[in-house]
């Protein structure tokens, strides 16, 4: 797993990922809050036909996910205390924010080359207030994706 290992604070992470954001033309920047911790950002991005109008989005980072893959890396069967149980959890926090700084910086490095739109890139992670365009797709089944070819059995 890639920066498992990071050191770097996750407030140090989160703001360079809002630096990168708003350096992009990202505008409207805003932490989104679980159990005391930011467990996500929520911005707003300029829409590429009427740049006055905007969308939000919202990069989530699931700490949760993160520690049960560092959990099964280093030990699934140990005997873990709650000091070693604290310890993985302040881990995977940085490195899901890590994670998610690598693929900012990737994506708007892509934006920059004119490889992608920042809507192209940002799509999935639409935010209605409520939940993503991808969870609103995958609610649906994916029934709203179009269909070029079905499979034959």
């Amino acid at each position: 797993m890639k920066n498992y290992t990071s050191e770097v604070p996750v407030t140090t992470t989160i703001a360079r990922i809002e630096g990168f954001l708003a350096r992009a033309g990202i505008r409207n920047i805003i932490k989104d809050y679980d159990d005391g911790q930011v467990a996500g950002l929520v911005f707003t991005l300029p829409n590429p036909k009427n740049p006055t109008m905007t969308t939000a989005a919202r990069l989530p980072v699931d700490v949760n996910a993160m520690a049960t893959v560092l959990r099964r890396a280093y030990s699934p069967k140990r005997n873990w205390t709650k000091e070693a149980e604290q310890r993985l959890f302040d881990q995977s926090r940085r490195t899901a924010w890590k994670l998610t700084q690598d693929w900012v910086e990737v994506q708007l490095s892509l934006i920059e080359l004119g490889q992608v739109e920042a809507l192209q890139v940002f799509l999935p992670y639409l935010w209605d207030g409520k939940r993503t365009y991808y969870a609103r797709l995958k609610a649906g089944d994916f029934k709203a994706l179009p269909v070029h070819f079905e499979e034959k059995s």
